[in-house]
């Protein structure tokens, strides 16, 4: 089925429930009122209906069965004040180049999929120092970040399915050698524009701009632009 002019999918569906669940567990971590609280929890709901039906779970008993998991799952992690200020995860990725004009890729153990290093922000660490270390846990190659490429919304390019922003950093390899990490990848390697592994995620719409700045072009941070409306498809 093809998606009308100005009709939600399931992409737009679980951005809404996401906002949705991430404003009622807010409410529910700064409020003590009872009533308050009763209202958040019917939101969180209507928010894990929401993402059931993004799900495209046609049963009526398994949509409801869903919706239950995620309303618990969410009620879960409800924190008190500023810890229960829900955000978006921080992820952090980075681009590495070497003197051949190559770009550092690995092969996630989880998957077999072809991708840069890319890992959560970890707390007392900038998110420069994350992309570093990251490279260097995850290839054995020690890199010095030099510019951000771009910030972007996971959950709205549609390779998350929560809120998540990813900062993608280029980085100038210094030394070290490939050494794949024993839990996290089965390889790695690195390799010129024109022989990426056919498993590599994403390329479309990084690789271009990645392999410019590996070849010493410069360019203004990029980030997702403001929807116009905002909350509209």
């Amino acid at each position: 089925m093809t998606k009308s002019a100005g009709a939600p999918d399931a992409r737009d569906l679980a951005r809404w429930s996401s906002s949705l669940a991430g404003i009622a567990r807010t409410g529910l971590g700064f409020t003590e009122n009872l009533y308050e609280r009763e209202r958040f929890e019917e939101i969180l709901h209507v928010a894990g209906d929401i993402k059931a039906a993004a799900h495209a779970l046609d049963d009526a008993l398994e949509v409801e069965r869903e919706t239950d998991h995620f309303v618990q799952e969410w009620l879960a992690n409800v924190g008190e004040g500023v810890p229960g200020y829900v955000t978006p995860k921080v992820a952090i990725g980075a681009i590495v180049g070497n003197e051949n004009g190559e770009m550092l890729l690995v092969q996630r153990a989880d998957s077999g999929i072809w991708l840069y290093p890319t890992g959560w922000a970890d707390i007392g660490y900038s998110a420069s120092e994350v992309a570093a270390k990251e490279v260097e846990e995850e290839t054995g190659i020690e890199c010095e970040p030099v510019r951000l490429l771009s910030v972007i919304d996971g959950q709205r390019m549609g390779f998350s399915r929560f809120g998540m922003y990813l900062l993608l950093f280029y980085c100038r390899a210094t030394g070290g050698a490939l050494r794949p990490h024993p839990l996290e990848t089965s390889d790695v390697g690195w390799f010129g524009p024109t022989a990426l592994p056919r498993a590599t995620a994403g390329a479309s719409w990084w690789a271009a701009a990645a392999f410019a700045a590996i070849n010493g072009e410069e360019a203004a941070t990029a980030f997702d632009p403001p929807r116009d409306p905002v909350w509209r498809p």
